[in-house]
């Protein structure tokens, strides 16, 4: 037997040993970190059960609703003023009409100017 096809044949069968064990080792990481995250997912779900029912998550949605209702209130209340409305005004009504709301868009025009036909 040739030396050096011995030493080859070993060689390779060693090669495939570590391969194989490699692959093993692998495997095995890859496994401990899916187990680990899907335990983490569990823990985020519970946590997140338990931030539902958290008392400080209440109150603000408790706030937003109350803040989105006086709002509501709010736009409903401006457009009974004539808010989002267009309309022409008389001259006298000018004072009355502006000085009852905050904001005013006004345009002013005359019938014999150009631009305002």
């Amino acid at each position: 037997m040739d030396p050096n096809s011995v030493k080859s044949t070993l060689s390779n069968l060693a090669f495939e040993n570590v391969m194989a064990a490699a692959a093993r080792d692998y495997k095995k990481e890859m496994l401990a970190q899916e187990k680990a995250q899907s335990s983490t997912s569990v823990n985020q779900e519970v946590d997140l059960d338990e931030l539902m029912d958290h008392p400080e998550l209440e109150k603000l949605h408790a706030d937003r609703i109350a803040a989105l209702k006086k709002e509501a209130e709010k736009r409903e209340a401006l457009k009974r003023q004539g808010h989002g409305e267009y309309r022409e005004i008389s001259e006298g009504d000018f004072l009355g009409e502006v000085t009852g709301s905050e904001k005013v868009v006004c345009h002013f025009y005359h019938k014999e100017f150009y631009r305002c036909k």
